[in-house]
């Protein structure tokens, strides 16, 4: 089966043909971010008129067969900025009338998880169940149970900022620029546990609960503290705000996979692309009597940030068509109500 993918849901505006949940045939993706790094984040407004520019051209590329070979349209329809998601999905629309074609609305969040099933290699093991899912982005922090295809239970979420927005808010205090992820990244490099000249030790907030919720503003008001108190080498607090992140996304994420005893642990979402966060997965593994048969899971770098090749692997596994007037954007959808 031959989908083609649309993902509008926030600042990229992206479309790509995928065959049977799997293998990508083309994964095309426009980015804004160099207008919204100018900006120092993402004004929705902008966003949107930029997706109008682009979403004609990314689908034309992203079309490398004709598209009487496609057996379905799949789309964004939440959650994400509104503007965004209304010109992916009245796109979408418009193209399964026109072409008389199936059309599959996808979660993003969803979408995120079904990265771990694009193909690499052609011996690659596709994941089993039950799953532990660790969703990391800008705005989603959530550990959950995968029981099988579309049956998602919630373990735990933020309940304040998310990992991924609390990177880019540090990396803004930091002056380090944005997306802050990548930037907190790249200026951690410089530094080692073994060179440090400053002694930083910050808060891992609810690293210790018996629940599986995380929060981290506490995180960023301490970052915002120290920079307010000392002058700090920025190196230096981008290293231990990496390691404070990283600890608890871990930690919580191991005590969750050996409660539930599941086959495999899946990294999705942007965060996933962090190297400090996979090999402390893989370094805690290695060492876990009780997870010592679970497999780990994460996607290409290239598949961790938003991209439609997600959405239409999500949609071949997840294969529910509605009538295209039914479709409709819902920016507050959440993994519990998914699509």
């Amino acid at each position: 089966m031959l989908i083609l993918g649309i993902e509008t849901s926030c600042d990229e505006t992206a479309a790509a043909v995928v065959r049977d949940g799997t293998q990508i045939l083309s994964n095309v993706v426009a980015s804004s971010q160099q207008m919204h790094a100018a900006s120092g984040g993402i004004i929705p407004e902008n966003a949107a008129r930029e997706q109008i520019k682009a979403i004609i051209p990314v689908i034309k590329e992203s079309l490398a067969i004709s598209h009487s070979s496609l057996d379905a349209i799949a789309v964004t329809v939440g959650p994400g900025l509104i503007g965004s998601l209304l010109v992916g999905v009245e796109t979408a629309k418009t193209l399964a009338y026109a072409w008389n074609r199936p059309i599959v609305p996808v979660n993003h969040l969803v979408g995120h998880i079904y990265a771990n099933w694009l193909l690499p290699t052609t011996n690659y093991q596709l994941p089993t169940f039950p799953a532990l899912i660790l969703l990391v982005s800008g705005g989603h922090t959530e550990l959950i149970l995968m029981k099988d295809h579309g049956e998602f239970s919630l373990l735990g979420g933020t309940r304040d900022d998310a990992s991924g927005e609390c990177f880019d808010k540090c990396a803004r205090l930091l002056n380090l620029g944005y997306p802050g992820g990548p930037a907190i990244e790249a200026a951690a490099s410089q530094q080692s546990t073994v060179n440090s000249q400053q002694s930083i030790k910050l808060p891992r907030p609810m690293i210790n609960s018996k629940n599986f919720d995380f929060s981290f503003s506490g995180l960023k008001t301490a970052v915002a503290n120290l920079t307010r108190t000392y002058n700090l080498e920025p190196s230096h607090c981008a290293f231990e705000i990496q390691e404070a992140i990283t600890d608890v996304l871990v930690a919580k994420a191991i005590r969750a996979a050996e409660k539930y005893a599941v086959n495999n642990i899946l990294l999705a979402g942007g965060v996933a692309a962090n190297k400090r966060l996979r090999e402390k997965f893989k370094e805690k593994l290695a060492t876990s009597y009780e997870l010592q048969a679970t497999s780990f899971f994460v996607p290409e770098f290239r598949l961790c940030t938003d991209n439609a090749a997600y959405i239409a692997s999500a949609a071949f596994f997840n294969y529910h068509p509605i009538p295209w007037q039914d479709i409709q954007a819902d920016p507050g959808l959440t993994i519990d109500n998914q699509t």
